[in-house]
């Protein structure tokens, strides 16, 4: 039998932090008051093909929703050390349906991942990495244009909610 086939490539990540005026408690609040949770039955329906529930989710649906959510911070009660700290997984079905049609490694990055801790001085701090600088990895523009739109919208949100 064949050994398995490995490669590897260096890629460029853009890093992007986000520093709030506002507490981590009021950053948080905007945010889940401004990306809704997903609706679980849309990934049903795109599951089961459902075209007409697709459209109507693409033209009335939120552009993003929070697919899940870690608490990082209680992580760090082992070692004495609780603080605000939220790991959350933004994206939207239908754009991730957009990309990996094309590229089914576009996968690996979507739903998108973002962390919101707080500062020293209480304060909420966005980070996560941008996404149009891992999509275009894929050498496709199908998926890189759609990691720029990306961009947009995932800075919009944050922003929105730190400010």
């Amino acid at each position: 039998m064949p050994e398995p086939a490995t490669t590897s490539a260096v890629i460029a990540i853009d890093h992007i932090t986000i520093r709030s005026t506002q507490s981590f408690d009021e950053v948080r609040r905007k945010l889940e008051a401004s990306v809704p949770q997903l609706d679980p039955g849309i990934v049903a329906s795109l599951s089961e093909g459902d075209q007409i529930r697709a459209k109507d989710y693409g033209e009335h649906g939120p552009k993003l929703s929070i697919f899940a959510q870690r608490n990082h911070g209680a992580l760090l009660q082992i070692a004495g050390k609780r603080r605000n700290a939220l790991q959350y997984e933004i994206g939207n079905p239908l754009t991730a349906s957009t990309m990996t049609r094309h590229r089914l490694a576009a996968a690996l990055y979507a739903p998108l991942r973002v962390v919101l801790y707080e500062d020293e001085q209480g304060r909420g701090v966005f980070e996560y990495d941008r996404p149009s600088s891992f999509f275009s990895q894929f050498g496709d523009e199908r998926v890189a244009g759609v990691g720029r739109d990306l961009d947009k919208e995932l800075e919009a949100a944050l922003l929105g909610a730190a400010g």
